[in-house]
């Protein structure tokens, strides 16, 4: 099923972004790095495709199952040669308001993942099209949606909800959450990614 089937809530912090056209999209990979590049969308598909059998999950209390499909970030990473100094990866949305940053070393996991599918299914712009972040072992607002550049860097900026009151670490914490992919029923999840629900 579908996101938007099994009724994903669709949230923007910035404001909804509208219709945008992957063919013209670029994503910039710089900060730093020895090769920073900026790829065109054609670019971006000719890397090696990988998958990240996940949950995505909200600080707003649900979770929703999947299979995303794109380019591991530790690829795009890779590509960049980051100097020794780097610690932090952080994400830039559409129009640049939006913004949030995570370790690189979770960055660096099989895990975490710049999708632009969702179990086979191009997303849309609901659910951060064309492509956007997926880092399943932290809540939701550091997986970035509709992403235009990734910075690397050697210290921490906090993002547009963490200097709102989010944690900056973004850990999943215990407690109730709904299972998007049963109907919405309340379950229970403990501190971590969310594997299984307990």
């Amino acid at each position: 099923m579908s996101l938007k089937s099994m009724n994903t809530p669709v949230f923007w912090a910035e404001g909804h972004p509208g219709k945008l056209d992957p063919k013209s999209w670029k994503l910039e990979v710089c900060g730093n790095c020895q090769n920073p590049h900026v790829y065109t969308w054609d670019e971006l598909m000719k890397l090696p495709k990988s998958y990240s059998a996940s949950r995505l999950t909200s600080v707003t209390r649900w979770s929703v199952y999947g299979t995303w499909g794109g380019i591991l970030l530790k690829d795009l990473i890779a590509l960049a040669q980051p100097f020794d100094t780097v610690r932090w990866v952080r994400f830039y949305s559409y129009r640049m308001i939006y913004d949030t940053s995570i370790p690189l070393t979770i960055a660096m996991s099989e895990r975490s993942i710049m999708a632009h599918e969702f179990d086979s299914e191009e997303l849309t712009e609901d659910y951060g099209a064309p492509i956007r972040a997926i880092i399943p072992s932290l809540w939701g607002y550091k997986s970035a949606k509709s992403v235009v550049k990734i910075e690397l860097l050697d210290y921490y900026i906090p993002g547009f909800w963490e200097l709102r009151g989010y944690t900056d670490s973004g850990k999943i914490e215990a407690g109730p959450c709904r299972d998007i992919n049963d109907k919405g029923k309340i379950k229970q999840i403990g501190d971590g990614e969310v594997i299984e629900f307990v």
